[in-house]
């Protein structure tokens, strides 16, 4: 257990991620339902999200929230210990708490350690079998998940579909985890942004890794993605070389960025670039967070990493295949826009393309219609809030 807290359509389109917002509202953020339970007696939290990057960058916005309504509870996250370091640095939670993946015996570790703890609430924002049981492994009074989940029992609070307590339907991520702790009364009506901390570790190593490519430290970086988890969601490595060379031509210095298990992605997109492109396929995930929030631009592919940059304000272009756009476009507050091509079949799984011999939704989006979006967000960011 890890303390992180300082202080206890049928044309292509172009769409906007999100729309840009400020948290200064008119009125005082809503609850979504009544308190379910005196708050006043809580001191102790615990928020269960397992997976992957993104699901934990989209998670921030509940953690927000439940630490600007309970700013002396202790407030623990529950990640997979892969994915954990993003929250470096991260001061709306107290402990980051990690299970290993796939390991029974981690598992059952983690959940004696929660037992310990003895939370006043706990809820699941992921809802897999795993989260329920550690959810309920923790012995918390309070057990909260959505009535959909399997095992539901398991909780003793069960909230409706988010659909009900929003009274619409379409949800984006952010909104379907916020609605949980908005139905248990925690303020969360002005749908905050996602975010997360650069430390200063983090930024140094960058810096020093980008002087050793050869970008000193006023090169301004345009970040690029170019790797998917799916070839249904990848953008091809040709296309992205295209990008590249635009980008140079503007001034700005193009940085590639992959997993170790996708380096040959950078390696086809340097081959097919007539542009220098600097590349990197051993970043921690704080080191993504401090290059993105450096970054003057990002373009990539619906992923993770899209997620980051829209969390550290970088203005961004995320081109969508397969995915639901409505319910994974990063929750950004920086100028974004999505690229797509409108397909009858979208959005899909993604694990294969079940319509086309090829993931026609991917391959269908041209550059030209990429690089007119980098236009606009470029264009837009000129006159945006320098980032926080």
């Amino acid at each position: 257990m890890k303390s992180l807290r300082k202080n206890p359509e049928s044309e292509p389109r172009f769409q906007p991620a999100f729309a840009h917002h400020s948290e200064q509202v008119v009125s005082a953020p809503q609850p979504l339902a009544p308190a379910r339970w005196d708050w006043q007696s809580v001191r102790k939290v615990l928020v269960v999200r397992l997976r992957s990057i993104g699901d934990t960058v989209l998670a921030t916005p509940a953690l927000y929230a439940l630490r600007r309504f309970l700013p002396e509870a202790q407030i623990d996250v529950l990640l997979e210990d892969w994915v954990a370091p993003l929250l470096a640095g991260f001061n709306d939670v107290d402990n980051v708490i990690t299970v290993e993946r796939k390991s029974a015996a981690g598992r059952a570790r983690v959940a004696r350690a929660l037992r310990n703890a003895r939370y006043d609430v706990a809820y699941n924002l992921h809802g897999g079998t795993t989260s329920t049981f550690l959810v309920r492994a923790s012995g918390a009074t309070h057990r909260v998940g959505y009535e959909e989940y399997r095992y539901s029992r398991l909780y003793n609070h069960a909230a409706p579909h988010p659909f009900e307590l929003w009274g619409r339907e379409n949800l984006h991520s952010v909104e379907a985890q916020l609605a949980l702790p908005g139905w248990t009364g925690v303020p969360v009506s002005d749908l905050p942004r996602t975010r997360l901390a650069v430390t200063p570790e983090a930024a140094a190593s960058i810096n020093a890794k980008l002087r050793a490519a050869g970008l000193d430290d006023e090169a301004t970086l345009a970040l690029i993605h170019p790797a998917a988890a799916f070839e249904t969601k990848q953008w091809a490595a040709e296309n992205f070389a295209r990008i590249a060379e635009d980008l140079h031509e503007r001034g700005l210095a193009p940085v590639a960025i992959a997993a170790p298990n996708e380096a040959h992605v950078i390696a086809a997109l340097q081959q097919h670039s007539r542009a220098s492109i600097k590349a990197f396929a051993d970043l921690k995930l704080p080191e993504v967070t401090a290059l993105a929030a450096r970054a003057r631009l990002f373009v990539g592919n619906d992923s993770g990493i899209a997620h980051i940059a829209a969390a550290v304000r970088c203005p961004s272009v995320v081109i969508f295949g397969s995915s639901n756009v409505a319910h994974w476009r990063p929750w950004a507050a920086a100028p974004a826009l999505i690229v797509r091509e409108e397909l009858p079949c979208q959005p899909c799984p993604g694990y294969t393309c079940l319509e086309f011999e090829a993931p026609e939704c991917i391959r269908r989006v041209s550059v030209e219609r990429v690089t007119n979006a980098i236009d606009s967000v470029l264009k837009e960011s000129d006159s945006f809030p320098l980032k926080q």
